[in-house]
């Protein structure tokens, strides 16, 4: 408004990541409201509905932890690249490469024991997930290239090289109909733990537990940090950004590389979709999580459970485009919330304080930062 702008508040709103989620769910059910009722369903019905198909039982849970754990993944790998101002575009194609090589070792070793065999699976999942982030690592680190473009371009390469091998060496001459992929060994499936949910969950947790320390308590969180917030910094200190850029890279491509093994692990045979629109999924979940790895698996969860409500009440006839525009508002609101956990309206003492378009994008990014406790 003319006569105001943004200020900067002395001291960040305590809570910032927790209070600018629970600020965006708030606004999300409030406009999905209106729109159900728009559409002449009863709102109340509704979310009762999606929480008791996503919590209402073990069976929900399952189904709501087997939705989060791939999202959680995917959200970690862009949150641990973005804990350094970067944005890994590619966890997606990065999903893919890591399907594609355990699928690798489980033709190749089709009688290994099980254990043995999942473990293998997973190692080249994490590997294949790598591999496919050291070129934009390389080109990032070296070349000064923006990651962005090229994660993003590799997306495509990975599902084309999927679908020639599911269409080609990889298709199983006794398939009827649609080309598929060979059924993996029996011993290649992951153990179940209740219901759908199998020990995917406990690994996604590991991981997930693992890096959020690492991110917010150890030497190499705090290089990140201060690598991503000023390079001159970061070279006065000693700390290296190309190493640090090739390790973070790398490290966030095997991440997603990993969710795309456990999937994979999960499912009975490689398929063209096999990544299922997480990486892209977990785009979102970095965002709402503000780039902080300690804050992914809460919103994956809440995601999670988005996606199994939103697939049950299209029994009732609800779209499931409904479920899509609340978790799309979920992200507006809080990324809105973010920011004014940082700052503040206030008048303009010239009347003319209203910030420039740089300036407000900086001070949102500046703010999804700051807005952690």
């Amino acid at each position: 408004m003319f006569g105001y702008r943004l200020a900067r508040r002395d001291k960040p709103l305590p809570g910032g990541q927790f209070l600018a989620f629970a600020i965006g769910l708030a606004v999300a059910l409030v406009a999905g409201a209106i729109l159900l009722v728009a559409t002449g369903f009863n709102p109340i019905e509704i979310y009762i509905e999606m929480a008791d198909s996503a919590f209402g039982g073990s069976q929900a849970i399952s189904n709501t932890l087997t939705q989060a754990v791939p999202l959680g993944l995917a959200g970690l790998a862009v949150a641990v690249a973005g804990s350094m101002g970067l944005w890994n575009i590619g966890a997606e194609g990065q999903i893919i490469a890591g399907a594609i090589a355990g699928t690798w070792i489980a033709r190749l070793g089709p009688d290994l024991p099980g254990p043995l065999l999942i473990v293998i699976m997973l190692v080249a999942a994490v590997v294949g997930g790598g591999l496919l982030a050291l070129g934009p690592a390389i080109a990032k680190a070296h070349l000064g290239v923006n990651e962005i473009i090229t994660t993003l371009m590799l997306n495509e390469i990975a599902l084309r090289l999927v679908r020639y091998l599911v269409n080609g060496p990889w298709q199983d001459p006794t398939a009827i109909g649609f080309p598929v992929a060979p059924v993996l060994p029996e011993q290649a499936a992951l153990p179940t733990l209740f219901s759908r949910a199998n020990v995917g969950v406990i690994i996604a947790a590991i991981v997930l537990v693992i890096f959020g320390v690492f991110a917010s308590r150890s030497k190499w969180g705090f290089e990140l940090r201060v690598a991503g917030s000023s390079a001159q910094a970061a070279e006065y200190v000693g700390i290296s950004l190309r190493a640090k850029i090739m390790t973070v890279l790398i490290l966030s491509g095997a991440i997603a590389g990993l969710a795309g093994g456990i999937r994979l692990t999960s499912s009975d045979r490689i398929v063209e979709g096999i990544a299922e629109g997480w990486g892209f999924a977990g785009i979102i979940v970095a965002a709402l999580a503000l780039m902080r790895p300690s804050g992914v698996a809460l919103v994956a969860i809440a995601f999670g459970a988005l996606r199994v409500g939103g697939t049950a009440i299209q029994t009732q006839g609800v779209s499931d485009s409904i479920s899509e525009i609340i978790q799309a508002l979920v992200l507006m609101g809080a990324l809105a919330a973010a920011v004014f956990t940082a700052y503040e309206i206030t008048r303009s003492g010239s009347g003319t304080g209203v910030p420039t378009g740089a300036e407000s994008i900086s001070g949102s990014a500046e703010a999804s930062a700051e807005a952690t406790p």
